[in-house]
C-alpha cells in the first residue's frame, strides 16, 4: 500500500499508519476495514493487529509503522499522495509524536503533494500546534500538504467547520459515499470538492439530484468540483459521468506538480 493507486484523484498511497474505527454512517461499508482482514489472512505484517469488532475488525487495529515512514524519500518523481488509505492519521490513537514524524517527512520531499482525509478533523487544529513546534523552521502551513474531511449526509456537515479552522494551503471535503443531500452547503474557505456514491455488497444507492446539488454549489461558489463515481456493486459499476461528461477538476496549487494537477475534460 505504498505506491500506486487505484483512486481516480490521486497516483499514490502511503500509509505510514493502518487501522481505524467507525465513527458514523459513512464508514459502515469501509472498504479499508474489508481490506484489512484479506490482507491479515494474507499473512502481511502490516495487518496482524485487530480492532475491537464493534468498531473494527481482523487486522484494522490501529498501528503506527516507523519503517514506512522514509517511502516518500525513495520516490524521484514528484506524486500526487494519499496519505493513509488504510487509515486515519487524526485518530485519537495516533499519538502527536508520530503525526510530528509523518510532517517532518512531508517538509523534507516539497516536490510530493499529500492529500490527508480525516473523519476527525476536530483534533487538527490542538494536534498540528505542537507539530509545528516540533519541527525545524520551516514554513507553515506546509504549502505542499492538503488538507481535508469526509462528509456523508447533513449530520456531519459540522467537520466543515473544523477542516476551514485547519493549518493548510488547500482545504478539501470528501463527500463519500454520499448518503443524502447536502443543501445549503457553505463551502466558505473550501478550496476542492470531492463527491462520489458507494460500492460493494450492500452498497447505498446515490440521488443523481445530490450529485448535481452540489456540482451546481460548488459551481456559484467557485469550487472545483470532482465527481468520482456513481458506485455500485463494483466502484466501476455506474461510471463517473454526469450529465454527458465526467468532472475532474482540481484545485489551484502553485507549488504542486502541474503535470499531476491538469484536470481532464
Amino acid at each position: 500500500m505504498a505506491d500506486g493507486s487505484a483512486i481516480e484523484w490521486t497516483t499514490a498511497t502511503w500509509n505510514p499508519t493502518t487501522g481505524c474505527d467507525r465513527v458514523s454512517a459513512g464508514c459502515d461499508h469501509c472498504y479499508a476495514l474489508t481490506l484489512a482482514a484479506r490482507l491479515k489472512a494474507m499473512g502481511q505484517p502490516k495487518y496482524q493487529k485487530d480492532g475491537d469488532p464493534r468498531t473494527s475488525g481482523p487486522g484494522f487495529g490501529v498501528t503506527a509503522h516507523p519503517a514506512a515512514l522514509d517511502i516518500p524519500l525513495r520516490w524521484r518523481e514528484p506524486r500526487l499522495v494519499f496519505v493513509n488509505s488504510m487509515s486515519d492519521l487524526f485518530h485519537a490513537r495516533v499519538d502527536t509524536a508520530f503525526i510530528a514524524r509523518v510532517w517532518e517527512i512531508m517538509s523534507q520531499t516539497p516536490q510530493h503533494t499529500y492529500q490527508i482525509l480525516t473523519k476527525r478533523p476536530e483534533r487538527i487544529v490542538r494536534v498540528l500546534g505542537s507539530v509545528r513546534s516540533s519541527l525545524r523552521p520551516t514554513e507553515w502551513p506546509l504549502p505542499n500538504v492538503w488538507l481535508g474531511t469526509s462528509i456523508e449526509s447533513i449530520g456531519q456537515a459540522r467537520r466543515a467547520d473544523h477542516i476551514r479552522a485547519a493549518p493548510a494551503r488547500v482545504r478539501f471535503l470528501s463527500l463519500e459515499p454520499l448518503l443524502g443531500p447536502l443543501p445549503g452547503l457553505d463551502l466558505t474557505g473550501i478550496d476542492w470538492v470531492i463527491a462520489g456514491g458507494e460500492s460493494g455488497h450492500g452498497y447505498r444507492p446515490i440521488d443523481a439530484d445530490w450529485v448535481r446539488d452540489l456540482r451546481d454549489q460548488s459551481t456559484r461558489q467557485g469550487v472545483p468540483f470532482f465527481f468520482k463515481q456513481w458506485g455500485g456493486r463494483t466502484p466501476k459499476a455506474g461510471g463517473r459521468e454526469l450529465d454527458g461528461r465526467t468532472w475532474d477538476e482540481m484545485p489551484v496549487a502553485l507549488h504542486a506538480p502541474t503535470h499531476i494537477l491538469q484536470p481532464s475534460v
